[in-house]
């Protein structure tokens, strides 16, 4: 599993509160009424049988002239008896009261604005009820990604001298040339002043060297802006790394050379610019290189490297679930220094992966051994086996020499996670942040690569504070001595735990283990900080201040602390934002995600007070997204909290559009629950979830249990060392408080989930043996965690070793329980890298040592986690639906002694 970083809040208006009782804003008391009124007229009309009132009703009630009538129609002048006068009275006044019914919902029609057609009406994500009659959501929208809403990854790039509000543009958009730098401040006029405002280093994507012909991957322009780096020919290997060849581009000539002339096939792993602009560092083989600018000759750094020893990048697990990226490498701010990774993996067992029709090795067998599967061997260390070691070191780039620093009381090799490397700038100094490898002990050390030697500066153990866990961030902000704007010594900005929550301090000087907070609170900071304004001493964060549902965009002065936080984004409405700073704080891209259409937009910040203060240039508007949502019949979404032992708990229900609180609906939960993670979020979402609310009818829940994320540690860390305990007992507390609805048919309760939702699934319908759910759907579970990578495990389990106990109930071990509900789907790819087979294989097993026979089960092969190949996304998500409405259906009902027909 990917790390969580998107632990995606309480709204604004709670609709239950921790009482249970009501709380509801002024829209729930407004909604708009639902298609079924708006045929009021026909239905009065058609229980109207009499000639002559419907007559009266077409003429409002005025009575024709008597000389129109016929002898037959004078009934007044014939003798009736009093039974039947009676009668008639009756009659006249039932005419009477459907008159006056249907007088009253003529005038309901009218006053609903009827005359608006559905695609007239903007998407109200805040609805309670549907208007009109629309398209439904369909499955094919979702799996072609019509649903999605489009945005620009606007990349910011500080100037050669020292600019802010520059943009890097790629593609050659609009008449653009390939690679240009152009200023926001332009944005929002005609293209040819954009142009005239913008730098060119690269005009064409394309371009020779030698007799080759050179096609631009990707490119990263030098600090100078004099050249660029460009990848070319990437092959994928993992999640975020892959093998290129790289290129020197020279922005004066358009001309371009090897990174390594001497070597110009050799496939480079990663490479990265020097600071100054004269080096570029690289490794290839998993050795590390130095090219600098003047000389064509690259330089060795490390000569050991080889298939289990590599330096300047991550090893699988690390990859997957520390760095989240594919470099091990840092320059130093001078230019001076490269801290880099030495990973030794020799001792982590290899585990391998098969394929059967493909061969991502690009390799060609040997005749007669086509029908031989490939196997790839991963070193990967699942919980409690060997782990690769891992050590930092640091390259003086002047002296050509390769140091380590000894720390006292560091963490012995085969108990140490590096988590972080930061340098402070250009002081010769460096952050790096440690834990044991079960992530409950947390070292800040602070090293002089000058004077080479370190020490550790900030000590923590949060298994002795709370029992809980220190999740991987990347977020670490060196803020540098400025004795004019107060601040005397260097410092650093970190995310730290803060009676329960997650929040920002200021350490200086760097040595310093007492932190200033700079926010405090019953919630918390998200990714943070964003950006820091350094001359004004400006601190941008992201945090679920006005609800753990939502995200905005605050700032906090740096010396005055959490009472001088603001907001940037509009608190008064209910919004998820997320921010991209340019170099200097002074603008930003701002995404709107929802929970209206999504937008864009460039924005000048709190931090500019110059002639661009003003800035507000949108960049997107999803016209084409909004028009979609206003013809179509959207899920009702309704946001509230449930109570489950003394837990607030996070939960959105999505009705069926015309949703008829007299029907009985059947009920599919989604969920993922991992730890950290959320799910119940205020973004626009069109998803498989929508499409099951909207054209098959069902409801589906999605609750955030105990162990998510943004509700603070107590919240988040009670599942530690037990997961799938108490995030069952939550999924089954709502769902029980569901079942009792009385617009639910509790007979017909379902849940499903992928990858650890797919634990979650199966530990669900395990721990509830058939009593609430009856049906349930797992992709890509983990069944056993004894199965799963050692660093994403025990940071939530500690080892196999320490807690043997908690492997074993966080197993899906009671076949007995799974025989008990209705039916379950189980699916996964047999090429899974990350959640292996072998899980599925496992519970397969003891499922027949159980004689277990109550479950279907579909495996795609040679897909990995994301279960991709050969159509197999769309195979995926098309059984999902079958199935489930074969589940609602009754045609899974069990029958105990099967018999065929014609015995019955």
């Amino acid at each position: 599993m990917a790390r969580a970083d998107d632990y995606a809040s309480e709204e604004s208006h709670r609709l239950v509160d921790s009482t249970g009782s009501g709380d509801h804003d002024d829209r729930h008391h407004d909604p708009r009424v639902s298609a079924s009124s708006a045929s009021s007229t026909s239905l009065v009309l058609e229980h109207i049988s009499d000639k002559g009132a419907k007559e009266m009703l077409y003429t409002r009630g005025q009575p024709r002239g008597e000389l129109d009538m016929g002898e037959e129609d004078l009934a007044w002048k014939r003798q009736t008896k009093p039974s039947e006068r009676k009668l008639r009275r009756i009659f006249y006044v039932m005419i009477a009261i459907g008159a006056i019914g249907w007088v009253a919902a003529l005038f309901l029609f009218l006053s609903q604005d009827r005359h608006i057609s559905h695609s007239a009406r903007p998407h109200d994500p805040h609805a309670t009820s549907t208007f009109g009659i629309g398209k439904k959501v369909t499955l094919e929208q979702v799996l072609t990604g019509k649903w999605f809403a489009r945005e620009h990854a606007v990349r910011w790039i500080a100037g050669s001298q020292g600019e802010d509000g520059l943009l890097l543009e790629r593609g050659g958009a609009e008449g653009r040339d390939y690679l240009v730098v152009e200023d926001v401040r332009y944005r929002g006029d005609d293209i040819e002043t954009q142009k005239a405002h913008s730098s060119t280093l690269m005009k064409s994507g394309e371009f020779d060297v030698g007799r080759e012909r050179v096609r631009v991957n990707e490119a990263w322009p030098s600090a100078d802006h004099r050249k660029v780096l460009v990848q070319s020919d990437y092959e994928s290997q993992w999640r975020h790394s892959g093998t290129a060849r790289y290129w020197i581009f020279d922005v004066a000539t358009q001309k371009a050379e090897p990174l390594d002339p001497n070597n110009l096939y050799g496939r480079i792993q990663i490479a990265s610019w020097s600071p100054t602009s004269d080096a570029v560092v690289f490794t290839r083989d998993n050795n590390m290189y130095i090219r600098h600018l003047d000389s064509d000759t690259a330089t060795r750094i490390t000569n050991d490297g080889g298939s289990e020893l590599f330096y300047g990048i991550p090893d699988w697990v690390y990859e997957e679930e520390v760095l989240a990226g594919s470099s091990a490498t840092w320059w130093s701010g001078d230019g001076k220094f490269v801290a880099f990774f030495r990973t030794d993996e020799s001792k982590v067992p290899s585990f391998p992966v098969q394929y059967f029709f493909s061969r991502p090795s690009g390799e060609k067998p040997k005749d007669g051994e086509e029908n031989y599967p490939e196997t790839r061997e991963i070193k990967y260390p699942k919980a409690g086996a060997p782990m690769s070691v891992v050590s930092l070191q640091i390259y003086d780039v002047d002296k050509g020499e390769v140091f380590t620093v000894p720390i006292g009381g560091d963490f012995a090799d085969d108990n140490r996670l590096i988590t972080e490397v930061v340098w402070a700038g250009k002081s010769g100094k460096v952050i790096v942040r440690s834990t044991n490898r079960e992530s409950d002990v947390l070292k800040t050390i602070v090293i002089d690569a000058t004077r080479r030697e370190g020490k550790t500066v900030r000590e923590r153990n949060v298994q002795q504070l709370d029992g809980g866990w220190f999740e991987v961030s990347e977020t670490t902000t060196f803020v540098p001595a400025d004795s004019a704007n107060g601040r005397d010594h260097d410092g650093y900005i970190d995310t730290v735990i803060h009676n329960n929550y997650d929040h920002l301090a200021y350490f200086t000087p760097l040595d310093n283990p007492q932190p200033k907070m700079l926010t405090e609170g019953d919630w918390e900071v998200v990714k943070a900080p964003s950006s820091v304004d350094l001359k004004n001493n400006i601190v941008y964060f992201v945090a679920t201040k006005d609800g753990s549902t939502q995200r905005h965009v605050y700032t906090v002065d740096l010396k005055g602390g959490p009472d001088s936080i603001s907001a940037v984004t509009d608190t008064s409405q209910i919004g998820y934002y997320e921010p991209s700073f340019s170099a200097g704080s002074q603008f930003m891209l701002l995404t709107y995600h929802g929970p209206h259409i999504p937008w864009q937009k460039v924005l000048s910040t709190p931090s500019n007070t110059g002639n661009a203060a003003n800035t507000d240039i949108t960049i997107e508007t999803n016209k084409a997204l909004e028009d979609l949502a206003k013809k179509s019949e959207l899920p009702i979404e309704v946001y509230q909290t449930i109570n489950v032992d003394g837990f607030d708990l996070n939960l959105v229900e999505r009705r069926p559009p015309h949703f008829d609180p007299k029907r009985k609906y059947p009920v599919l939960f989604f969920l993922y629950n991992g730890p950290g993670f959320q799910n119940v979020n205020r973004k626009f979402t069109i998803d498989f979830q929508s499409f099951v609310a909207s054209s098959l009818g069902y409801i589906v829940v999605t609750l955030d249990g105990r162990g998510t994320g943004l509700l603070g540690r107590k919240h988040r860390c009670i599942v530690r060392g037990n997961i799938g305990y108490w995030e069952a007992h939550d999924q089954i507390a709502a769902a029980q408080l569901w079942k009792a609805k009385p617009y639910v048919d509790g007979s017909r309760m379902a849940i499903w989930g992928w990858s650890y939702g797919g634990f979650m699934t199966l530990k669900v319908l395990e721990t509830d043996a058939g009593q609430t759910f009856k049906y349930g759907m797992a992709v890509a579970p983990v069944t056993d965690w004894r199965y799963y990578d050692s660093v994403y495990t025990e940071r939530y389990m500690h080892t196999p070793q320490h807690n043997p106990g908690g492997y074993d109930n966080a197993t899906i071990s009671n076949m007995t329980a799974l025989s008990n509900n209705t039916r379950f789907l189980v699916m996964h790819g047999a090429s899974d890298d990350n959640v292996h087979f072998q899980n599925t294989l496992s519970l397969l097993d003891k499922l027949d040592l159980a004689n277990v026979r109550n479950y279907d089960v579909h495996i795609f092969p040679d897909s990995d986690h994301s279960i991709y190949f050969h159509n197999g996304n769309r195979v995926v998500y098309e059984k999902l639906r079958d199935w489930l409405i074969n589940a609602f259906n009754g045609e899974w009902l069990r029958t105990e002694d099967p018999r065929p027909l014609d015995e019955l």
